[in-house]
């Protein structure tokens, strides 16, 4: 079944990139790409360091709200590798995997350990729906109001499946005979929705890394613009708070190999309404997702120093 998967993946992103590069001169693209500003490329290495060092420690401050005792060190060490390691895997899902069962081995229970990864992943989805819903609201304030309405209502509603995350074990019992409670998965269950369940009486770290995580993301989108702007792009900051969360969005949907295919479609479509050639525009999509590799440098470098060391 894995093995299935990889494949469908692989075959999904091909056909993706076979027909953006059918309809798209990759001379231009690649001429695009030389094009590309130095400073701007050093202001989004700047910005890479800030969103790198933020989205670690988000997830530390989760880590130690449920009680496990871990080292800026060793959760640091743990996040850049299972990035890094997680890129070759399907997108959005391979990391968090590799993340939670790293540190299971490591120091923290595997119920707690998912949790936190868990948890930090939802806060992650809902600071893009959030900033994305501004974006819209903005972009769309003298255009389409029935727009706005609809996507603060979908925004809405998505709130309130994150916040279901957090009643899990409520639902659980609900959900789940009683029968099942001391069965082998379903003790698993139980205890991986318990520790779900107590992140709703630590509403303090939950607010703090949920402003952490719209901070990651406003520098995501800031990121894209600098690239936008070294590439020449005469494309409003507005809109890049438009299509870099549904961008971001794409990202996360697990059909993808590195980012590449799916996303790419997407911002090249988002981004023809502002008159940008598709060849410029799969240029910008194509550096914002070498950007995200750039980012695992780190964790490569840690990988391989604990295979040379081991």
């Amino acid at each position: 079944m894995r093995h299935f998967s990889s494949i469908l993946r692989a075959a999904l992103t091909a056909a993706i990139l076979i027909y953006l590069l059918a309809r798209i001169d990759l001379r231009d693209t690649w001429a695009a790409m030389l094009r590309l500003d130095q400073r701007a490329a050093l202001v989004v290495l700047a910005l890479l360091a800030v969103d790198r060092f933020i989205m670690i420690w988000r997830w530390i401050l989760l880590l130690r709200a449920s009680g496990a005792v871990v080292s800026t060190a060793s959760a640091s060490r743990v996040y850049l590798v299972s990035s890094f390691v997680g890129s070759f895997l399907p997108a959005g899902v391979g990391a968090d995997a590799l993340r939670a069962l790293s540190l299971t081995r490591d120091v923290t229970p595997r119920s707690e350990s998912i949790a936190s990864v868990a948890v930090d992943r939802v806060l992650g989805m809902l600071s893009i729906v959030l900033l994305g819903t501004i974006g819209i609201v903005v972009w769309t304030r003298q255009i389409d109001s029935e727009l706005q309405q609809t996507t603060v209502v979908l925004a809405m509603l998505v709130g309130l499946g994150a916040a279901g995350v957090f009643w899990a074990d409520r639902i659980l019992t609900l959900a789940l005979p009683s029968s099942w409670h001391g069965t082998p998965h379903g003790g698993r269950l139980v205890r991986l929705f318990d520790a779900l369940g107590r992140y709703r009486g630590r509403r303090g770290i939950l607010s703090a890394v949920l402003l952490l995580s719209v901070a990651v993301q406003v520098l995501r989108v800031l990121q894209a613009y600098a690239l936008g702007r070294g590439l020449g792009l005469d494309v409003p900051f507005t809109y890049y708070l438009v299509f870099m969360p549904i961008g971001l969005l794409m990202l996360l949907i697990p059909i993808s190999i590195s980012g590449f295919g799916l996303p790419q479609g997407v911002i090249v479509w988002l981004l023809r309404p502002q008159g940008v050639p598709d060849a410029v525009s799969f240029a910008l999509s194509t550096l914002i997702i070498v950007t995200g590799i750039v980012a695992n440098l780190p964790g490569a470098w840690l990988y391989l120093r604990t295979k040379t060391t081991s």
